[in-house]
């Protein structure tokens, strides 16, 4: 991909004469894709290499990277700075990115995109041999929060109760903790400080909640995901009109309607509405249960 040409366009829109208000303002002007739309970019800059292509895909994606690099704003790092390695996450995303999988680009991005700006971080407190393995990593991104539940954010050692606790929950070991805490003890403000002087927020309210989850992990949930949505769809076809509404609206939303609402909708008893769904949702099973098998997802003999 032609990063340093993309990112040259970023590092101008980005640049200490404009300030953070006017580049959240600038990248504001971009559109927001549609899914076809970001297909068939994606489609274009993987197949044929163009780069007007890749460019559209990065800079309708910039209010991701601004959006959860602010929740990083408690680490006493320029804001500006954040979101330039945010951009080049973003980057490498669309790079790797295979839109024939299925799911957006933002779902895949914003792994990256956090990735990136953690190693920046990790990188700029100098932590030498600490951050280095994904425990470690975890509790780097994690102490703040796990000492705030614990109502220990006072500089100074933790308790050895503290201590033991973070460890166990965190898969490090308590000398890891101590070093650790008495690291990020030294350059930061308190959590507790104003963000602004007229305002009640404090820098802890900014701090994000980054449990440690592995990329490919993520990405086979969202990829399994969107193939179970796509074989549902599927098996919606082999259901009757009022089958699959009636199927949407009981078993498919937050909120379903009751058997009393659908037999007024159709001038039918609330024991018939009730027999059509049991039936609806035995023939979605079924015609699910042969698209997995078609599709290669389910062994015929499971089916």
């Amino acid at each position: 991909m032609a990063v340093a040409t993309t990112n040259t366009a970023i590092s101008v829109a980005l640049s200490p004469e404009i300030g953070l208000s006017r580049y959240l303002q600038e990248i504001r002007k971009f559109p927001m894709l549609e899914k076809t739309q970001e297909y068939e970019l994606a489609k274009d800059w993987k197949e044929h290499g163009n780069r007007d292509a890749a460019h559209t895909l990065v800079t309708s994606h910039l209010r991701l990277v601004a959006k959860i690099a602010m929740g990083y704003r408690g680490y006493g790092l320029p804001i500006g700075e954040v979101i330039s390695e945010g951009n080049v996450g973003l980057m490498q995303a669309v790079k790797k990115f295979e839109p024939e999988k299925g799911f957006r680009l933002a779902t895949y991005a914003m792994w990256w995109i956090r990735a990136a700006i953690q190693e920046y971080i990790l990188r700029s407190w100098s932590l030498v041999k600490m951050g280095t393995t994904a425990a470690q990593k975890k509790l780097f991104f994690n102490l703040r929060r796990m000492k705030g539940e614990m109502a220990a954010l006072e500089e100074g050692d933790l308790t050895r109760e503290h201590v033991a606790t973070i460890a166990h929950k965190l898969a490090v070991t308590n000398e890891e903790v101590i070093s650790m805490n008495r690291r990020l003890s030294g350059p930061d403000a308190s959590l507790n400080a104003p963000v602004a002087a007229d305002g009640d927020a404090q820098w802890q309210d900014w701090l994000a909640d980054t449990n440690y989850v592995s990329q490919e992990a993520v990405l086979a949930d969202s990829e399994e995901y969107t193939q179970r949505m796509s074989l549902l769809d599927t098996a919606m076809g082999s259901l009757s009109e009022r089958e699959r509404h009636i199927i949407r609206e009981r078993r498919l939303k937050d909120e379903p309607a009751t058997l009393e609402d659908l037999s007024k909708e159709y001038g039918v008893s609330r024991e018939r509405v009730r027999q059509i769904e049991v039936r609806a949702f035995e023939k979605l099973q079924k015609a699910m249960k042969s698209a997995a098998v078609e599709h290669g997802m389910l062994e015929a003999a499971d089916a």
